[in-house]
Formats: structure tokens, C-alpha cells, sequence
């Protein structure tokens, strides 16, 4: 539902993360760029903000920008506009706001990370934060998790009376966890310092919480997956097989659980188990056996009696005769030569 009662949000999506813990994957490919159901996730991200009603965007890069550049261009596929903010070094997440003031200090805007998947309802988060008269809202979410995450806590009507980053289970008083999603008033940008590196987490936040400025909490029931290593990864890829996050899946669903995109050959011998995604241009040989849980990128080959498991291809993978591969992520170009199995969570990168 887009957003018509209130004045139109900007957005900005931090997309300057390096993506350590998501190491091979993201040596050659920049964190928003590693592909859930063969899009990027920052392409999830853009669709999510065009269903509520944002047009202007503002990205910020920093490791290997041409990708994203080249990939997002200037947004017309989603029908946005979309501006770039190249940081030479890091700023950090509120001070990369802070570079970028210009372009979003004309009304309330929504930041978003590059890297997180979620179908969070803005439209929803928007009316809470008008409701509050909020100068800062954050979307927090309840996990069973706390170790990897800041946790929130807020009073009965939502605003926010502390933070703690990262507790031990003896420090544990609240199990909503900061998302990174945020809505903000141009106000903010007042209690950013300029030309350095300013975060949202450990230095925005807790400024604003000790200044008694109006901030609030707003819970998302919905699907919410920081994407942040390769088990979140993989888990982000089996709930958006499963449904449980609405997003694009390209291609057309063929049957229940089986999408097909365009261009591919599919031998009539070959077995597709649901749910499992098959990339545009692929070829699947007969006798293969691809899912379930898998995803094969585009202009991929899997020859003859390979056999497929839980598995995430990047694209132009070839798979050679022969070969079992269980819970393995392949990147880009991946070359698996034939008679070999692999499995439990192996994470290949090779090279023809």
C-alpha cells in the first residue's frame, strides 16, 4: 500500500558495508549484491520501498561501487530516482547520512539497509511514527536470538528508554532487537557531526535518548533476516522458497514450488523437487536432480545425474556428471569437476 495521507518519504539505503562475515561470497561481490533467489538483495530492498511510495533514493558505496552502479543504474527499472554517495572512507551509518544531507533534509525520510531482507510495511511505520510525533522511529523486531544484535527497550506506548548492544544472556531485559530500519524527521541531522564518522547504534541513538528528544519503538511482526553470514543467508534463501517474506521471485512458477525463468532447457529426464529456482538461460541435463532448497543462477549448466540439495549457484556455474553437492554455495563462475561430492555447508568459489 502506498503511502497518500502524509508527505512523500525519501529513502536512504546503506549499501557501503565490506561484508566480512559473509567471506568468500563477498571478495568479488559487494554485500548488497549477493543474490537471494537470483536478485541481489538490494534489488528486494528498492522493490519494497517502490510499494510504498518512495521515488527519490539516495545510496551510499564503498566497496567495489561499479557493481551496484552498474546494477541499480539510475533506478528506472523500479521507476526511482536514484542518487549515489561514494565514500572514499567509510562514515559510518548515521554520518553517511549526514554526507548526504542536501538531498534528504526536505522532509521525513526512511533508511533502510542494502543488505537486510524484509517486506517491512513503511506505509505502517509511517503512520506510527506521525501518530508519536516521533523525531526518530525505529523499526525493532522480536527474535529468540539476542547475542548478535542491540536490543531495544521501550515503554508501554513505544518510546524508547534504552539500548544495550550485544548482551550476554545476564544483561538480557528486552528480545526486541534493533533491525536498522529508521524514520526520521530532517531534524536529526542537528545532533550528527559533520566530516566523521558517526554511527547510529553507538553514537546517534544513545545521544538522542540522553537528550530526552522524541523517539520511539515500533514493533514489525513480519519478516525481518539481517543476512549478516552464511547461516542467515542460507535461511534467508529458504524462507523466500517457503514464502514467509513476500518478495519477486523471477520467473514463472510452473508448478507449486517450482520457478522457471526464461531462455532455460530442461531435459524431460531431469527432476526438479520443490521448492527450488532455476536462473534465466540455464540448462538442467537429464537425469539431474535439482532441489529442494536450491537455487540455480542464471546461464548455468548441470549435466548429467548431478544431484542438487539445498543448494545456492551463483551464476554461470557449471556442473559437471556425476557430481552430489548438499548445503554448498557456489559463486560466480563456480566449476565443479565431475565424480565429486560435497556437502555439509561447503562454500566453493572455484574457477575453470
Amino acid at each position: 500500500m502506498a503511502i497518500d495521507k502524509y508527505p512523500r518519504l525519501k529513502a536512504m539505503v546503506l549499501a557501503a558495508g565490506a561484508g566480512t562475515r559473509l567471506r568468500p561470497l563477498t571478495y568479488e561481490t559487494p554485500k548488497p549484491m549477493v543474490p537471494i533467489l537470483n536478485r541481489p538483495v538490494v534489488h528486494h530492498v528498492l522493490d519494497n520501498l517502490v510499494r510504498h511510495g518512495v521515488n527519490d533514493v539516495v545510496m551510499n558505496l564503498y566497496s567495489q561501487p561499479e557493481q551496484l552502479r552498474g546494477y541499480c543504474g539510475n533506478g528506472a527499472q523500479w521507476a526511482l530516482n536514484i542518487h549515489y554517495s561514494h565514500e572514499k572512507r567509510l562514515m559510518g551509518t548515521a554520518g553517511a547520512i549526514k554526507r548526504v544531507e542536501p538531498l534528504l533534509s526536505g522532509g521525513p525520510f526512511v533508511v533502510m539497509s542494502g543488505d537486510g531482507l524484509s517486506d517491512v510495511d513503511i506505509t505502517a511505520l509511517y503512520a506510527f511514527h506521525r501518530q508519536k510525533r516521533s523525531m526518530a522511529t525505529m523499526a525493532v523486531k522480536a527474535v529468540d536470538s539476542r547475542f548478535d544484535y542491540g536490543v531495544t527497550l521501550a515503554d508501554g506506548a513505544g518510546r524508547i528508554t534504552g539500548f544495550l548492544e550485544k548482551p550476554s544472556w545476564g544483561d538480557v531485559f528486552s528480545n526486541k532487537v534493533n533491525t536498522g530500519i529508521y524514520l526520521f524527521e530532517p531534524e536529526v541531522f542537528r545532533y550528527i557531526p559533520a566530516g566523521r564518522s558517526y554511527d547510529f547504534g553507538k553514537d546517534l541513538w544513545p545521544k538522542l535518548l540522553k537528550l530526552k528528544k522524541r523517539i520511539f519503538a515500533w514493533e514489525w511482526k513480519g519478516y525481518w533476516c539481517d543476512v549478516g553470514n552464511l547461516s542467515e543467508y542460507r535461511r534467508a534463501q529458504m524462507d523466500g522458497l517457503d514464502g514467509k517474506v513476500g518478495v519477486n521471485i523471477p520467473g514463472r512458477q510452473v508448478r507449486k514450488g517450482v520457478w522457471i525463468d526464461d531462455a532455460c532447457k530442461i531435459h524431460p529426464d531431469a527432476k526438479l523437487v520443490a521448492p527450488c529456482v532455476i536462473g534465466k538461460g540455464s540448462v538442467i541435463e537429464g537425469g539431474a536432480v535439482i532441489g529442494p532448497y536450491t537455487v540455480v543462477g542464471e546461464r548455468s549448466r548441470i549435466s548429467p545425474k548431478a544431484v542438487l540439495k539445498n543448494c545456492i549457484l551463483f551464476r554461470n556455474v557449471f556442473v559437471a556428471r556425476n557430481v552430489h553437492l548438499s548445503n554448498c554455495v557456489i559463486g560466480d563462475d563456480g566449476h565443479i569437476d565431475e565424480d565429486i561430492t560435497v556437502y555439509d555447508a561447503a562454500v566453493l568459489n572455484v574457477r575453470q
